[in-house]
Formats: structure tokens, C-alpha cells, sequence
């Protein structure tokens, strides 16, 4: 019990902290995004409020706390008001588990709470503390569970806004984000099988010599394209097509309300970035980082900023897919492949004989389904040419 509140306080400064850095991000992450588009484009992008237009994020905040607050009359008000809220809580609260630094030591001595008579600790004392809020077992179950819920907050969104645009966007989502959630399970199977552990920790340690991305590529790549798919990402941004749908599910909210949504979609960004960063790209781990924990921590930002610039360069530089190709891309591409290297991966840990059977046989397999799928694309051509050279009746 001398440790309990050390412990307590602890984790209520580390959840104060994760907050802050979230919070701060989403503001800068607009900014960032509309700078690097611009430097994309060969635009200026925001640069008046401010030096270098730094403010520019505080502009925005003021300017949307001060915009009418609009609720259309036939909406379900409390659903209404609780769908942006159930959106932005996923978002906080996913990144409990994901370790951002090694385990430092924490010296601290006795402290009296003066009037309450609580004394913490002993007279000298040392916390062996993790750079992170919680190591939970299961924390990829965890975090599998917590990002499934915000899909609840855009359907709902849509749902209660009684407007035929807005539940278009909501019924969207829900089937976009059920379709890549299968594909985004399988995926991080492999790093799960590889460190034999669903601790983020323990799948942090496992990486201390070789990143995972070098055994799992295709699980990377399909875990990348679809948490894109999940927090609705260009080119997968099709809930809120704005030349389909009039910005999609959020089409009645206004003011901070309507914040709220792109608050979630930001951190969000950060969120499955340095979830990304845990399970491939070794997390804290860098030269000298256990030697140096703020070394770590500083290989882990670095990490997720470089995962955000990708995002943005993506959707800077790629057009909306089509829809009916978004769900074909999630069905008949990413989940087989998902599959298949799972598949792989528990051959090539049980035996190398066993790994290029299988190997061998999805080769063929793959095969087999390309020259079918190009031979039927090749027979709808000539159908189509043959109707297009056929005289009109």
C-alpha cells in the first residue's frame, strides 16, 4: 500500500499527458496537413496568423466555439448530441496500451498531504515505470475492441440527423468499416504468432532485432490500407463524399459539434499511426533508445510523423475511389491476401518444409484466380464490343 498513490498519481499525470499530446496534435495536424498539401501543390497554405501561420489552429478554435450551434427540428436531439461525443472517446482513449518509451526508473521521496493525514511512500522509494499508461495482456484485443466503436458514433450521427444525405453517409461508413475491420484483425495476426503475445510491450521487445515489417510486409501494407479505410481516410473517405452525398453523415452538425468529428478523425490519424509504429516499426526501439529513454520516445514520435506525412501525401496526390471498387478492394483483395499470410506465417514458425508448400500452392492458386479473372475481363470486352458493333433493332 506505500506505493498505491505514487502509482495513482502517476497514472492520472501519464493520462493528462496522452490527452494533452492528442489534443495539441488534432489542432496541429490541420495545420500540418494544409501546409504539406500546399507544399504539394505549390501553394502558401496558411501563413497569416502568426509566425509562419502557427496560430492559424487557435483562429480556427475560436471561430468554431463562436459559430450557431444548429439542431434540425426533426432530429432525435439527445442521440443527435451523444453521436459526436461516442466518436471522439474511441479516438482518446485507444492509445492506453501502446508503449512510447522503455521502462525508466522513477525516484521519489516521502510526501505528507498536509489535512488529509495520507503520507505516500517511504522515506526513499523507486517506481520501475513503463513509458506508457498500462501493459495490459491483451492489449491488441484491446485495441481491436475500442476502435470497432466508433463506428457506432458516425451511423448514429447519420441516423438521428433526419436528413436522407446524412444516413446515406452513416449506412456508408457502417459497411466500409465493417468490410476492412475483418481485414484489419487478420492482419495483425502475424506480429501476434511472431512475438507470441497480444502485449504491446511484449510485442515491442520481440522487435529488438529485426523490425516486423521485414517478416511481415504484406501484413503491414494491409493493416496500413486498412485503419486508412477505418477512420476514413482519402482515398477511402467515401461517408463524407462531398460531390455524392453534401459531406456525408455530418451534413446537420455545426459549430463545435461538427469539430468534434474532424477532432476524432485527426487523432485518430495519430492514433492507429503509432499503433502502426508498435506492431512493425519496432515502436521505441533505436539506437542507444534503452540506454536513453527520452532517446525512445523521440524514435517514436519520429515514427508516427513520418506515417502521418504519408497520409497526407496520399491524399494530396490520389483521387476518392469508387465505391463498388472500395468494397471489391476490401473483400476480394485485402482479405484473401490477409489470409494467406496468416496462413504463411503459422507455416513458416511450424517448419521450413511446410513453408514452401504452402508458399508453392497460394503461387498457384494466385495464378489460377489472375488468368480467371483476366480471362472473364477479356470475354466482357469482346461482349461489350459485339453489342456496340451490332445493328440498332
Amino acid at each position: 500500500m506505500d506505493n498505491f498513490w505514487p502509482i495513482v498519481i502517476e497514472a492520472a499525470i501519464k493520462s493528462v499527458f496522452i490527452i494533452f499530446v492528442l489534443a495539441t496534435g488534432f489542432a496541429y495536424m490541420t495545420f500540418a496537413e494544409r501546409r504539406v498539401a500546399a507544399l504539394l501543390q505549390t501553394r502558401l497554405g496558411p501563413n497569416r496568423v502568426g509566425p509562419f501561420g502557427l496560430l492559424q489552429p487557435l483562429a480556427d478554435a475560436i471561430k468554431l466555439i463562436f459559430k450557431e450551434e444548429l439542431i434540425p427540428g426533426g432530429a432525435d436531439k439527445v442521440i443527435f448530441l451523444l453521436a459526436p461525443v461516442i466518436t471522439v472517446i474511441p479516438a482518446l482513449v485507444i492509445l492506453a496500451v501502446v508503449p512510447w518509451g522503455p521502462t525508466a526508473p522513477i525516484h521519489c521521496c516521502q510526501v505528507t498531504i498536509p489535512g488529509l493525514n495520507i503520507t505516500l511512500g517511504g522515506a526513499y522509494f523507486t517506481i520501475q515505470s513503463g513509458l506508457g499508461l498500462a501493459d495490459v495482456n491483451v492489449g491488441l484485443l484491446y485495441i481491436l475492441s475500442v476502435a470497432s466503436i466508433a463506428v457506432y458514433g458516425v451511423v448514429l450521427a447519420g441516423w438521428s440527423s433526419d436528413n436522407k444525405y446524412a444516413m446515406l453517409g452513416g449506412i456508408r461508413s457502417s459497411a466500409q468499416m465493417v468490410s476492412y475491420e475483418l481485414a484489419l484483425g487478420l492482419s495483425v495476426v502475424g506480429p501476434i504468432m511472431l512475438a507470441q503475445s497480444m502485449s504491446m510491450v511484449d510485442i515491442v521487445n520481440a522487435q529488438s532485432r529485426v523490425w516486423f515489417v521485414v517478416y511481415q510486409p504484406v501484413g503491414a501494407l494491409i493493416f496500413y490500407l486498412a485503419t486508412l479505410a477505418e477512420v476514413n481516410r482519402a482515398p477511402f473517405d467515401m461517408p463524407e463524399a462531398e460531390q455524392e452525398l453534401t459531406a456525408g453523415y455530418h451534413t446537420e452538425y455545426s459549430g463545435m459539434k461538427f469539430s468534434l468529428f474532424f477532432m476524432a478523425e485527426y487523432i485518430k490519424m495519430i492514433g492507429v499511426s503509432a499503433i502502426f509504429a508498435t506492431l512493425f516499426l519496432g515502436g521505441w526501439r533505436g539506437p542507444m533508445a534503452e540506454q536513453v529513454p527520452l532517446l525512445g520516445m523521440a524514435y517514436f514520435f519520429a515514427k508516427i510523423a513520418a506515417s502521418l506525412f504519408f497520409m497526407i501525401w496520399l491524399r494530396s496526390t490520389h483521387p476518392r475511389l469508387r465505391y463498388d471498387r472500395l468494397m471489391a478492394l476490401g473483400w476480394k483483395v485485402l482479405l484473401p491476401l490477409a489470409l494467406a499470410n496468416v496462413v504463411v506465417t503459422a507455416a513458416a514458425l511450424i517448419d521450413t518444409t511446410l513453408f514452401a508448400i504452402v508458399v508453392g500452392a497460394l503461387v498457384l492458386i494466385g495464378v489460377v484466380a489472375l488468368a480467371a479473372y483476366a480471362w472473364r475481363r477479356r470475354a466482357s470486352a469482346g461482349g461489350r464490343a459485339a453489342v456496340a458493333q451490332s445493328p440498332a433493332t
